[in-house]
């Protein structure tokens, strides 16, 4: 039996079929009006179970509340415009998350729920 070393890992390739554009806005709360309402009276909670269906830990949007400008909702904003390839900057990402957070992490449930784009990972076996 003779083992191979990998020495090159596949990569997770993304096809963009959406527009450059958030497919909501940030006002627009009345598009899932559950999820608006949790977000308006429990927005850590919200925040959290948000953060853990994009797959980052699930308290880590607690940790906003230790300044005036949201770090986690702004970084989340920042990385789902990146995933997602969204057109936007960090200047107004910086408004929404410290201004209209709330809305911000609605606007960002929403996106994933419009968007849900799986990465597969798909290994390939010489036999």
């Amino acid at each position: 039996m003779t083992s191979k070393m990998v020495v090159r890992q596949p990569q997770p390739v993304m096809d963009v079929r959406e527009s450059q554009d958030w497919g909501s806005g940030i006002c627009q709360c009345t598009e899932n009006m559950p999820e608006c309402c949790l977000a308006f009276w429990c927005l850590p909670c919200f925040a959290c179970i948000t953060a853990k269906k994009y797959g980052e830990c699930l308290c880590l949007p607690l940790l906003d509340g230790f300044g005036f400008i949201p770090p986690i909702g702004m970084s989340m904003r920042v990385s789902m415009r990146q995933r997602y390839g969204i057109k936007d900057n960090m200047c107004r990402d910086c408004l929404f998350a410290t201004f209209c957070g709330p809305c911000s992490w609605c606007q960002m449930s929403r996106e994933m729920s419009r968007r849900k784009i799986p990465i597969i990972l798909i290994s390939t076996k010489n036999t």
